[in-house]
């Protein structure tokens, strides 16, 4: 059974993203996905060290040193940060990380994916568009005083929120 950790918009919050990164850790998922907005280079480091299976990422709007995300997330052979948008497959489902929810939406109804992640606008959301999972997990950034993250199981083909106290 293999389950994906869904994270985003860190926009540098340590001590959520510790408490995420705790309870990801507990929920037994293999893989963590991050959609964008790290904010500072130390975040990757953060997620680096914290979750030791396969880590793929992409950028988002609020994340201004590139090149040195690049350079720490290069330091770690799991961890995987792309450009603006990647596909990727994980246990025979088809996913793609973008940080916008238009394209994500596009990319959704294109019915060639299982699961399309996405965030920026900081706002929990899933839905089923034909097969396809469209989520955003929410904010590890905590601002609205709740911060989430998502849990999708390939396996069952199902997803579900998981809120933390900020």
């Amino acid at each position: 059974m293999t389950k994906i950790a869904i994270l985003s918009d860190s926009h540098d919050n340590i001590k959520g993203l510790a408490t995420a990164l705790q309870e990801v850790r507990a929920s037994g998922a293999d893989v963590l996905l991050h959609c964008g907005d790290f904010c500072a280079p130390f975040i990757v480091e953060q997620l680096a060290q914290g979750f030791t299976g396969p880590i793929h990422a992409i950028f988002g709007n609020n994340d201004g040193d590139g090149r040195m995300l690049q350079t720490i997330a290069n330091k770690y052979a799991h961890f995987n940060l792309y450009g603006i948008y990647t596909e990727i497959t994980v246990a025979n489902r088809q996913v793609a990380l973008i940080h916008y929810p238009e394209p994500a939406r596009r990319i959704a109804q294109s019915g060639q994916l299982d699961l399309v992640c996405y965030g920026h606008d900081h706002k929990k959301y899933h839905e089923e568009i034909g097969r396809c999972h469209l989520v955003n997990p929410g904010e590890i950034m905590g601002k609205g005083g709740t911060i989430s993250w998502g849990l999708y199981d390939c396996d069952a083909h199902r997803y579900e929120e998981r809120l933390i106290e900020a």
